[in-house]
């Protein structure tokens, strides 16, 4: 893990701000934030490195300050599959880092990151000082069963070309801004293969859905994309109809 970091660096005001958006952190008192960040330090990962492995001993939770992680579990076949793709704003492995055991996935980066990893004994002598860290940590949990929910709903009820809006949509809205309505450009967060598996569907699935969305003013070269009308997107990814 220390080859693959680069020199760490001290949180800085907006490290913090950052850490503010993850919901355990967002309502959490500055004198209780600051207990469970004691010693944390943000390190920089380059691209495609292991963070965490399936079955490692669950010593640490991160915040990404920066960059996408991916998380996922090693089937028997060698194959993965993903359970979640996160990014900055977004914190994994807080629970199973307080209960102890190990790790039920892995987690890799997909781009450059930055990440802030917090001890588990930091967070359980916290929580021991504190019940407002446990209060915090449920929160935390509520929020990722929740997302997690929504993931599986968009699957099962959404066709493609509209699981594929609905990610394009939500890029934008991340990147841009809550008011973009209108004509938007931008890029693919990550590469396509994963953006495919994070939707669930193969990567020929992917390409048709992008075919598709053509006649909906989307049009995409290598990473770049390029949408005529945002809101139009943004309704095309909420009407009802077979997934597929």
């Amino acid at each position: 893990m220390t080859s693959s970091t680069r020199q760490m660096v001290l949180l800085d005001a907006a490290d913090l701000a950052r850490v503010r958006e993850v919901p355990m952190f967002h309502h959490m008192d500055g004198d209780v934030a600051a207990a469970v960040l004691a010693g944390a330090l943000p390190k920089r990962w380059e691209r495609g490195v292991g963070v965490i492995g399936q079955g490692d001993p669950a010593d640490a939770f991160y915040v990404i300050l920066e960059g996408w992680v991916k998380l996922y579990r090693l089937l028997p076949d060698g194959s993965e599959a993903v359970v979640s793709v996160m990014t900055a704003g977004e914190s994994f492995a807080e629970a199973v880092t307080f209960i102890g055991g190990r790790f039920p996935v892995a987690a890799d980066t997909v781009t450059e990151c930055r990440l802030l990893r917090i001890e588990a004994s930091t967070l359980r002598a916290a929580m021991k000082a504190d019940g407002r860290v446990a209060i915090a940590l449920l929160a935390s949990i509520a929020h990722h069963t929740e997302t997690l929910s929504e993931q599986v709903e968009l699957i099962k009820a959404l066709a493609a070309p509209q699981r594929v809006a609905d990610f394009l949509v939500g890029n934008a809205r991340r990147t841009l801004g809550a008011a973009a309505t209108g004509r938007v450009s931008l890029k693919l967060p990550y590469d396509k293969a994963l953006i495919a598996r994070r939707l669930g569907m193969t990567p020929e699935s992917f390409s048709r859905a992008l075919a598709t969305l053509r006649g909906r003013g989307v049009t995409v070269s290598r990473d770049a994309v390029e949408i005529a009308s945002l809101s139009r997107l943004e309704g095309f990814s909420r009407e009802t109809g077979d997934a597929g």
